[in-house]
C-alpha cells in the first residue's frame, strides 16, 4: 500500500483535448517535475453511458446533464463515422500535496475564467459552448475544459474506484483496501445475479481482486438491500473496455 501521507487524484484528458492534439502538452504540464506527482496508473477508456452517468450523478436531473455526457463520451466532438475515436485518458497520480498541485495547473473550471485569471494553465486552452434545447431556448452550457481533475481526497477515492480495478495499479502504489472475491458475480440490466444469465456479463470470479466497498455492495444487493444506483457505481468500472458503445 501506498505511503499513507502520499495524496492520489484522478484526472481525466477529455474527448477536445484528444481531438485538438493538447495531449502533449497537458501531461508535460501534470509531469514529476512541475507537481511532484507521479503516475500510479492510466488507461484508455472507451466511456459507456453507464460510467458516464455515474461519474457525473450529482448532476443527474438538470438541463444540462445530457449534453455533460455526450460530451465525456465523446459525442460532442466526433461523429458517428467517427466514434471509434471517442475516448478519455484516465490517469491516477500519486504524490504529496497532488490535489492542490495539480488543480492549480488545470486552472479554474470555467476556460473564459481560466484565460481571464491563470492565462497559460491548461484549462485557459478550453472554450465555452452555448446550449440550447429543442426549440432553440438556451439552457446553459457546456465547458469544454480539456481536463477533469478531483476536487477533494473524498472526492479523488471515489472517482478512482469508479474509473480503476484494483489490478490496474501497482501493489505498492495503492491507497484504497482491496479484498478477494469469493464467489461469481454477473451483471445484467441493473441486476446482480450469482450464476450466469442468458445476456448477463461477468463482473467477478472467485479469487479476483476487488475494491472493499465494492464487495461490501455487492454483498448488500445479495440480501435484497441494494439500489440499483449503488449497484451500477460497481458495474461500471468492471465493464470498462468490454462491450462496443
Amino acid at each position: 500500500m501506498a505511503e499513507k501521507q502520499l495524496e492520489q487524484t484522478l484526472v481525466l484528458i477529455k474527448p477536445d483535448a484528444l481531438k485538438n492534439s493538447i495531449t502533449g502538452f497537458i501531461f508535460s504540464q501534470l509531469s514529476e517535475l512541475h507537481t511532484g506527482a507521479r503516475f500510479a496508473a492510466t488507461k484508455i477508456v472507451n466511456v459507456s453511458r453507464l460510467l458516464a452517468e455515474e461519474h457525473y450523478v450529482e448532476h443527474k436531473g438538470k438541463p444540462f446533464f445530457e449534453p455533460l455526457l455526450d460530451y465525456i463520451m465523446g459525442k460532442a466532438h466526433y461523429s458517428e463515422e467517427n466514434k471509434w475515436k471517442r475516448r478519455v485518458i484516465a490517469i491516477v497520480y500519486l504524490g504529496d500535496g497532488v490535489l492542490d498541485r495539480i488543480r492549480a495547473l488545470a486552472g479554474p473550471t470555467n476556460p473564459h475564467q481560466a484565460r481571464e485569471e491563470r492565462p497559460g494553465c491548461i484549462r485557459s486552452l478550453g472554450t465555452v459552448v452555448p446550449l440550447k434545447d429543442k426549440d432553440g431556448k438556451n439552457i446553459g452550457e457546456r465547458l469544454d475544459n480539456l481536463i477533469h481533475t478531483s476536487a477533494t481526497t473524498e472526492e479523488a477515492e471515489r472517482e478512482i474506484k469508479l474509473w480503476f480495478v484494483p489490478h490496474d495499479i501497482p501493489p505498492m502504489m495503492r491507497v484504497c483496501p482491496t479484498e478477494i472475491c469469493p464467489t461469481h458475480y454477473y451483471y445484467k440490466e441493473g441486476r446482480l445475479y450469482d450464476t450466469y444469465e442468458p445476456g448477463s456479463m461477468l463482473l467477478l470470479a472467485p479469487g479476483d481482486m476487488v475494491w472493499k466497498t465494492d464487495l461490501e455492495i455487492l454483498r448488500s444487493c445479495g440480501t435484497g438491500e441494494c439500489k440499483k444506483g449503488r449497484l451500477n457505481t460497481v458495474a461500471a468500472k468492471y465493464l470498462i473496455n468490454r462491450v462496443k458503445v
